[in-house]
């Protein structure tokens, strides 16, 4: 009697390249810095590019005009980028209203984490909510400094904090609070590099500047500017690749061979067999309409 192969199960959804906070933690800890990037809304296949290069982080929201419409997506959105991304570290920004109630909150961040998200952001949580989450196994990568979204108009808008001893320390305090409480590892946003970079060196999570001009753990760039997708507004922005250049320089030229009779060409299609074709033809000529 043959000898029964069995078929190995998987039970896991995890596998061996794809970066976890624990991962996130260890490149800390021996001083590998983390390489973050803010595709947002963008397309999956942006972030599997960023995949590809190697970064190690991805922050994304789903595609949407209103908070509503963007956290309907959120679930389906996040799928969607683990299929063409299935190594780098998926941090979903939850909307606001997803997570004002905490058991809400725990059950919408459960949700991504079963879809295979990493980390789930909020902006501007508050302590007990967020060690009730850490409580329930949930990996908050957050957010200090500088707010993004519609936070900044407690400070006035989008612009630079902790200017000042007092206010620098605030910052620091609060990124403190968060680690304590169980944060996982956070971004500090639009500070000064002494002050992003001493919230680095003092926390034990790792801490990932953007708009900070510090080393940090590591650094994060928002896709918009690192491809040139909008004018680089901002001193932080570095433009590393013109996509739209590249890609009004594809579209022109396919339009002016389409106009110029250059596409199409024979190799870009295929024959029909001759007999067929003249058997067609016949078809066409006698069918009556």
């Amino acid at each position: 009697m043959a000898e029964e192969k069995t078929q190995k199960v998987e039970t896991s959804l995890m596998h061996k390249g794809r970066k976890t906070v624990w991962h996130l933690q260890k490149m800390k800890e021996k001083g590998e810095k983390i390489v973050m990037v803010g595709p947002g809304n963008l397309d999956p296949l942006f972030t599997a590019w960023a995949d590809a290069a190697g970064c190690d982080m991805a922050r994304f929201v789903a595609p949407g005009e209103a908070a509503r419409d963007r956290s309907d997506n959120l679930f389906s959105w996040a799928r969607q980028i683990r299929k063409m991304a299935p190594n780098i570290h998926l941090n979903a920004v939850l909307e606001t209203f997803q997570v004002a109630d905490p058991v809400k909150a725990l059950e919408n961040a459960s949700m991504l984490l079963a879809d295979q998200v990493d980390s789930v952001l909020i902006m501007g949580i508050t302590n007990d909510k967020l060690q009730f989450l850490a409580d329930n196994n949930i990996p908050v990568f957050g957010h200090v400094g500088a707010l993004s979204g519609w936070q900044t108009t407690n400070i006035g808008g989008y612009k630079r904090i902790g200017k000042t001893a007092e206010e620098a320390f605030g910052i620091y305090r609060r990124a403190f609070e968060y680690q304590e409480c169980g944060m996982k590892g956070m971004t500090v946003e639009l500070v000064p590099r002494q002050v992003a970079q001493k919230i680095a060196e003092k926390l034990t999570i790792p801490v990932v500047g953007i708009a900070a001009g510090a080393p940090c753990d590591g650094s994060e760039m928002v896709v918009w500017d690192l491809l040139g997708i909008v004018p680089a507004a901002s001193v932080h922005a570095v433009q590393y690749a013109n996509i739209p250049q590249v890609a009004i320089e594809g579209y022109g030229k396919f339009c002016t061979e389409v106009r110029d009779g250059a596409y199409p060409q024979p190799v870009h299609g295929f024959d029909m067999d001759e007999a067929e074709y003249e058997k067609f033809c016949n078809m066409v000529d006698s069918d009556v309409h």
